[in-house]
Order: C-alpha cells, then sequence, then structure tokens
C-alpha cells in the first residue's frame, strides 16, 4: 500500500539520483546493476540546486542579450530558448518534441497620450487596433466607478459615447469587455486607468476578442486628470501579424500513462524585455527538475514536462495544446503543476489557491488542487515557510487544464501586486512595493532575480513533481482513472 502524499512530506529521504548501485557477485566478472531507489519528493527536491536553476537563467539571458533583449514568441530569440531546453533534455536521453502553432503576433509601436500640453504615461494594451495616422481627438466621457465600471452597457446610461474617449477603470471584468462595451456606445477609444498609483503591466486584449477601437492603459495616478480632460489626443501604432512558434515536449519513458503528471511553465518574454524571472525562472526550475529527475527514473506514474510558448500573447501554446488532445489524452493527465514567476526581487511565497479558502477571486480549482495546494504548502512549511494563497485568476498556463477540469497547482513569487505589511514580516522584502518592480520590463534580468525564492521554490516544484511521480493517492491526491470522468463531468462545456 503507497503512503499518503502528507505522511510521505516526513519520511526520510533517498537518494533519486544515485543511480544504479553497483555490487560485486561472487563468482562475476562484471558488477551486476540493481535498480535506482523509487522516486520520492523530498530526494529530488534536495537534487535540484539553486546555482544550477540560476545557470539555466544565465544561459537564457545571454540568449536575449544575443536577440535585441527579448525571448518573445514569434523571435529568435524565442526560437534559440527553445533550442536550448530542447538540447539540454535530448543530452540527458529524453525523446524530445517541439510542436509548432500559428498565433497572432502583436507589434506595438509609438503611442502617445495628450490633452493640451500635458503627455500622459500611457501603454498600449496588447492587441489593440491603431488609431488613424493623425490619431483621434474626442471628448472624454467617464462611466461611475460603481464596482464594476464599463463593465455593462447601463453603466454609460445618459453619458453621450458616441465619438468620445471612454476613461474607465480597471477592475471585475476582461478589458475585452471594457473594450467591447464602450465599443457597442459608439465610442472611439478606451483609456483604461489602473487601480495602483503605478502603470498597468501586461495588459492584453487577448488574441480571439477582435477588438474594434484602440485601448490604452495609464497608471492609477493619471486617472483623475484623464478622466476629467474635456478631450484627449490618442495616437498609437500597432500591426498584428500571424506568427509561428513552438511548446517543448517531453515524457519519462517509465511511469503508468494512465495518470500523467504534467508539468509546464511559459518559455516566452514579453516583447520589451529578457523574461529572466517571467518566466526564465520557472522555464529553469521545470528544466532543472527534469534533468535531474531523468528520462527512465523508477517512479510509478509518467512525467510530462511542457515548455509553453506564447503565454504573454494570451496563453496561446498552452491552450492550442489542450485544443489538440483527445478526450482520451486529456483523461490521462492526471494534474497539471504550472510553475509561473518563481524568483521575483520582493518575492512572495504564495501558492495557487486550490481550495478557495482565501474567498478571493475565482473559486476553488478543479477537484484534487486542493490536495496539490496542501501538498505544496506542507513541503514550504518543512522548510520554515508559511505560505499565502494566490487566486486562480487566468493569468498563466492553468488555465485552459482547469477549463477541462484538471486538478491543478503551482508556486509563485508574484508579479504586479503589492506585497502586504503581514507578508513582509513573514517573508522578508518591502512591504508596499510590488513583488517583482522588473515586471514586464528591460529590468526583469538575472541581476534582479532573488536567488533564496529562486531556491526554495525550485525545490518546491521538485518536490510537487517527485511526490505526484510516485503516487496520486492519499488525503492530498487527485482522482484515479476510475473517478476521473465523473470528477470532471460538465468541465470544458
Amino acid at each position: 500500500m503507497r503512503q499518503s502524499i502528507r505522511a510521505r512530506v516526513g519520511a526520510s529521504s533517498a537518494v533519486v539520483l544515485a543511480g544504479i548501485a553497483l555490487v560485486s557477485g561472487c563468482g562475476r566478472d562484471e558488477p551486476e546493476s540493481l535498480p535506482a531507489p523509487p522516486v520520492d519528493g523530498r530526494s529530488l527536491a534536495a537534487a535540484v540546486e539553486g546555482d544550477a536553476v540560476a545557470a539555466h537563467l544565465a544561459a537564457l539571458e545571454r540568449i536575449a542579450t544575443d536577440n535585441n533583449d527579448t525571448r518573445a514568441a514569434g523571435t529568435p530569440g524565442y526560437d534559440a530558448s527553445v533550442d536550448y531546453v530542447a538540447d539540454r533534455l535530448r543530452s540527458a536521453g529524453f525523446e524530445v518534441s517541439t510542436p509548432e502553432f500559428e498565433l497572432d503576433r502583436f507589434i506595438a509601436g509609438p503611442v502617445e497620450l495628450r490633452s493640451g500640453d500635458r503627455e500622459f504615461a500611457a501603454r498600449t494594451l496588447q492587441y489593440s487596433p491603431a488609431t488613424p495616422p493623425d490619431g483621434i481627438t474626442a471628448r472624454t466621457v467617464a462611466p461611475p466607478d460603481d464596482g464594476s465600471p464599463g463593465c455593462e452597457a447601463a453603466d454609460y446610461d445618459g453619458l453621450d459615447a458616441a465619438g468620445a474617449i471612454a476613461v474607465v477603470r480597471r477592475g471585475v471584468c476582461p478589458f475585452s469587455t471594457k473594450e467591447q462595451v464602450a465599443a457597442d456606445r459608439g465610442a472611439a477609444a478606451v483609456v483604461v486607468v489602473n487601480n495602483e498609483d503605478g502603470p498597468l503591466a501586461g495588459g492584453t486584449l487577448g488574441e480571439d476578442s477582435e477588438p474594434r477601437i484602440p485601448v490604452v492603459s495609464v497608471p492609477g495616478s493619471e486617472g483623475a486628470a484623464a478622466a476629467a480632460a474635456p478631450e484627449l489626443t490618442l495616437k498609437l501604432e500597432a500591426v498584428t501579424e500571424t506568427a509561428t512558434s513552438r511548446n517543448v515536449i517531453a515524457q519519462t519513458t517509465t511511469g503508468s500513462t494512465e495518470n500523467v503528471v504534467l508539468v509546464g511553465a511559459h518559455l516566452d518574454s514579453v516583447e520589451e524585455g529578457p523574461g529572466i524571472n517571467d518566466n526564465g525562472s520557472g522555464s529553469a526550475a521545470v528544466l532543472e527538475t527534469a534533468l535531474r529527475l531523468g528520462s527512465a527514473p523508477n517512479v510509478t506514474n509518467a512525467v510530462r514536462f511542457a515548455w509553453w510558448g506564447a503565454e504573454e500573447q494570451g496563453l496561446v501554446g498552452s491552450e492550442r495544446y489542450v485544443e489538440g488532445l483527445e478526450d482520451s489524452e486529456l483523461e490521462d493527465i492526471a494534474l497539471y503543476l504550472n510553475f509561473d514567476m518563481i524568483g521575483s526581487r520582493n518575492a512572495g511565497y504564495l501558492t495557487l489557491d486550490g481550495d478557495d479558502s482565501d474567498r478571493d477571486g475565482a473559486g476553488p480549482g478543479p477537484q484534487g488542487s486542493d490536495g496539490i495546494e496542501r501538498t505544496l504548502n506542507g513541503y514550504l512549511a518543512w522548510r520554515g515557510i508559511v505560505a499565502d494563497g494566490t487566486d486562480f485568476d487566468g493569468r498563466s498556463d492553468y488555465g485552459p487544464f482547469i477549463e477541462m477540469g484538471i486538478p491543478s497547482g503551482g508556486v509563485y513569487s508574484g508579479a504586479d501586486d503589492r506585497k502586504t505589511e503581514e507578508q513582509a514580516q513573514k517573508w522578508g522584502g518591502t512591504a508596499g512595493e510590488a513583488y517583482d518592480p522588473g515586471y514586464h520590463t528591460p529590468e526583469d534580468t538575472l541581476a534582479n532575480v532573488d536567488r533564496e525564492a529562486l531556491a526554495q521554490n525550485a525545490a518546491a516544484v521538485a518536490f510537487g513533481v517527485g511526490t505526484y511521480a510516485n503516487s496520486i493517492e492519499g488525503p492530498d491526491g487527485v482522482p484515479g482513472q476510475a473517478d476521473r470522468a465523473r470528477a470532471r463531468a460538465g468541465a470544458g462545456q
């Protein structure tokens, strides 16, 4: 009978990478090979060292430096990143595939938002249409900040939005909804005001939203002035072109293929920077875990490793992957572990809130997600770290998997949200500052990665992989094959 996952947190460590033990047999000319010990979470975690993960980050940074300081999907920097990961895996004995997919690559040019002599610090939202060459000059209209600003047509009741530039507060609904509602009411453009004083990082309308009018954002500190301006002039250049990108997929040759442990991280950066924390850090930790585990480990369940392309374009790589799987292939995936940003400079220690105990944002993850959260929290607690939860807000590659009812989880060090006083007391760092001040900027470099957080979280990555590769059973497990279809009934419909 397999140990429960929780019991194994306290189990004594075996050396997962002991390799092949050699013993001298009586009367034999050559040593006899014994099988490697079974993989377990604690020993795999001990094998994944922070310095080795950082070495992968250094390689990714060199790639970015050699390719205009970016590793964005559709660029040579991304292709070189794929080659680096694939080459390392093949050298370790993995059979590797790099399936291609098409995406709409968004390229933003200059943007200018003015009111008279005042220029605002505007940013173009991804997939926004361009303005005419001479720009748009129009009066402003600002729907009330009623808790869901600009999310419903009724928000514009009593306001003349026709031909105007709508200034709406960020929040509640997707940016694409704000654009669609404003366009339906006849607005010429939308300015989204961030809900914090700083700029909005990583805003996107989504690859499939088909926006009709230009959309930009301004920092929260400039929102009142933008809304109060009698008229605004907006000029922006942007183009969306069809490009090709790739995922990287590799799987162990051992373990049950009816209970696949899928482990993923997005490999691409944004256009604006090298993406060493976002998400070189998650990619490097998953890579080092794969290399330490090996291509044919002594595991109960097969482990499939994935590096997704075009996450920054709207989770495109992971969505295309899920769309391409047959129902039986989806059912064979026991769980999905996602690792996106694990070395933020002002790091938090966060785990995806599988049981919705925080009652924040989206509800709980699919059945079994609560157990994954407890597994990762238990390991971090053993390392002396008390983690907080973070919502399944749809901003990373777990999104397509939870939509299909696949239990999911992961660790995360935070992006543009701000660290609280209580968190700074628990973990150190600076309260009131973003977890990653260099998020989606040229400053997302190895020099700005928190090496301690990187090492701790990379070990948690390996612990999660080793734990579920050994068993998906127990109180912190996930539904097995016999129960999987029932647990996921209705997902993806």
